[in-house]
Protein backbone atom coordinates (compact mmCIF):
# COMPACT_ATOMS: atom_id res chain seq x y z
CA UNK A 1 0.00 0.00 0.00
CA UNK A 2 1.19 3.01 -0.80
CA UNK A 3 1.64 5.96 1.41
CA UNK A 4 1.65 10.03 1.32
CA UNK A 5 2.86 12.68 3.22
CA UNK A 6 -0.83 14.58 4.14
CA UNK A 7 0.17 17.75 1.85
CA UNK A 8 1.69 15.27 -1.20
CA UNK A 9 -0.55 13.17 -3.52
CA UNK A 10 1.17 10.61 -6.66
CA UNK A 11 1.72 13.43 -8.99
CA UNK A 12 4.23 14.98 -6.70
CA UNK A 13 3.90 17.38 -3.70
CA UNK A 14 0.74 19.62 -2.94
CA UNK A 15 -1.37 18.31 -5.98
CA UNK A 16 -4.60 18.47 -3.33
CA UNK A 17 -7.59 20.40 -5.24
CA UNK A 18 -8.08 24.09 -4.10
CA UNK A 19 -10.90 25.03 -1.83
CA UNK A 20 -13.42 26.95 -2.77
CA UNK A 21 -15.40 27.61 -6.37
CA UNK A 22 -13.71 26.07 -9.47
CA UNK A 23 -13.61 29.32 -10.78
CA UNK A 24 -11.36 29.94 -7.80
CA UNK A 25 -9.06 28.21 -8.95
CA UNK A 26 -8.60 30.05 -12.97
CA UNK A 27 -8.51 33.57 -10.72
CA UNK A 28 -5.78 32.26 -8.76
CA UNK A 29 -3.76 31.57 -12.43
CA UNK A 30 -4.85 34.48 -13.88
CA UNK A 31 -3.21 36.83 -11.63
CA UNK A 32 -0.29 35.04 -10.84
CA UNK A 33 2.97 35.71 -11.23
CA UNK A 34 3.51 38.01 -14.20
CA UNK A 35 0.91 36.91 -16.27
CA UNK A 36 -0.23 40.96 -16.83
CA UNK A 37 2.70 41.82 -16.83
CA UNK A 38 3.44 39.37 -19.63
CA UNK A 39 -0.08 40.45 -21.19
CA UNK A 40 0.65 44.04 -20.98
CA UNK A 41 4.10 43.27 -22.80
CA UNK A 42 2.53 41.71 -26.21
CA UNK A 43 0.00 44.32 -26.26
CA UNK A 44 2.53 46.98 -26.37
CA UNK A 45 5.16 45.13 -28.71
CA UNK A 46 2.15 44.48 -31.18
CA UNK A 47 1.64 47.80 -31.04
CA UNK A 48 5.54 49.07 -31.15
CA UNK A 49 5.18 46.80 -34.20
CA UNK A 50 3.16 48.74 -35.82
CA UNK A 51 5.22 51.87 -35.72
CA UNK A 52 8.47 49.83 -36.54
CA UNK A 53 6.92 48.41 -39.36
CA UNK A 54 5.41 52.43 -40.46
CA UNK A 55 9.22 54.03 -40.19
CA UNK A 56 10.29 50.85 -42.38
CA UNK A 57 7.91 51.76 -45.11
CA UNK A 58 9.21 55.57 -44.51
CA UNK A 59 12.66 54.27 -44.88
CA UNK A 60 11.89 52.05 -47.70
CA UNK A 61 10.21 55.24 -49.69
CA UNK A 62 12.89 57.34 -48.79
CA UNK A 63 15.14 54.71 -50.66
CA UNK A 64 13.33 54.40 -53.29
CA UNK A 65 13.58 58.34 -53.87
CA UNK A 66 17.32 58.26 -54.02
CA UNK A 67 18.11 55.29 -56.12
CA UNK A 68 14.75 53.05 -56.43
CA UNK A 69 12.22 50.72 -54.80
CA UNK A 70 13.92 47.66 -53.26
CA UNK A 71 11.49 45.62 -54.51
CA UNK A 72 11.72 42.25 -56.34
CA UNK A 73 8.62 40.88 -56.45
CA UNK A 74 8.61 40.29 -60.03
CA UNK A 75 12.17 39.11 -60.30
CA UNK A 76 11.37 35.72 -61.24
CA UNK A 77 15.08 33.54 -62.24
CA UNK A 78 14.31 30.40 -63.79
CA UNK A 79 10.62 30.45 -63.44
CA UNK A 80 10.69 30.68 -59.35
CA UNK A 81 7.91 33.20 -58.63
CA UNK A 82 8.59 33.03 -55.00
CA UNK A 83 12.23 34.18 -54.67
CA UNK A 84 11.52 37.73 -55.79
CA UNK A 85 9.22 38.19 -52.66
CA UNK A 86 11.70 36.91 -50.44
CA UNK A 87 14.60 38.89 -51.50
CA UNK A 88 11.92 42.11 -50.55
CA UNK A 89 11.16 40.51 -47.13
CA UNK A 90 14.83 40.46 -46.56
CA UNK A 91 15.63 43.92 -47.85
CA UNK A 92 12.65 44.84 -45.64
CA UNK A 93 13.93 42.50 -42.77
CA UNK A 94 17.38 44.45 -42.76
CA UNK A 95 16.37 47.49 -42.95
CA UNK A 96 13.83 46.56 -39.71
CA UNK A 97 17.01 44.92 -38.14
CA UNK A 98 18.74 48.47 -39.18
CA UNK A 99 15.98 50.62 -37.52
CA UNK A 100 15.54 49.04 -34.09
CA UNK A 101 19.10 48.44 -33.59
CA UNK A 102 19.95 52.07 -34.34
CA UNK A 103 16.84 53.41 -33.07
CA UNK A 104 16.60 51.62 -29.58
CA UNK A 105 19.62 49.35 -28.76
CA UNK A 106 22.39 51.84 -29.15
CA UNK A 107 20.62 54.87 -27.69
CA UNK A 108 19.67 52.53 -24.66
CA UNK A 109 23.33 50.99 -24.27
CA UNK A 110 24.39 54.72 -24.26
CA UNK A 111 21.97 55.66 -21.80
CA UNK A 112 22.28 52.84 -19.73
CA UNK A 113 26.42 53.54 -20.12
CA UNK A 114 25.83 57.07 -18.52
CA UNK A 115 23.32 56.46 -15.61
CA UNK A 116 25.67 53.65 -14.34
CA UNK A 117 28.78 54.65 -13.09
CA UNK A 118 31.49 52.09 -13.42
CA UNK A 119 32.79 50.37 -9.74
CA UNK A 120 35.86 51.41 -8.71
CA UNK A 121 38.40 49.08 -8.39
CA UNK A 122 39.42 48.45 -4.97
CA UNK A 123 41.63 46.23 -3.59
CA UNK A 124 40.81 43.12 -5.04
CA UNK A 125 41.12 39.88 -3.84
CA UNK A 126 44.81 38.55 -2.67
CA UNK A 127 46.15 36.54 -4.97
CA UNK A 128 47.98 33.12 -3.86
CA UNK A 129 51.48 35.23 -3.44
CA UNK A 130 50.58 37.48 -1.56
CA UNK A 131 49.02 34.92 0.78
CA UNK A 132 52.13 33.45 1.17
CA UNK A 133 54.06 36.24 2.04
CA UNK A 134 51.50 36.88 4.41
CA UNK A 135 52.37 33.18 5.43
CA UNK A 136 55.96 33.96 5.44
CA UNK A 137 55.83 36.76 7.05
CA UNK A 138 53.45 35.36 9.94
CA UNK A 139 56.05 31.85 10.51
CA UNK A 140 59.09 34.64 10.56
CA UNK A 141 57.19 36.94 13.57
CA UNK A 142 56.32 33.64 15.58
CA UNK A 143 59.74 32.15 15.31
CA UNK A 144 61.11 35.42 16.84
CA UNK A 145 58.94 35.78 19.47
Amino acid sequence: MLRFLPNAGPGGFRTRLRKGTPMQGFKDFLFRGNLIELATAFIIGGAFATVVEGFTKIVIELLAKLGGAPNFDSWAPGGLTSVGPFLTAVVSFAILAAVVYFGLVKPYEIINARVKKPAEDGPGAPTTEDILLEIRDLLAAQKSA
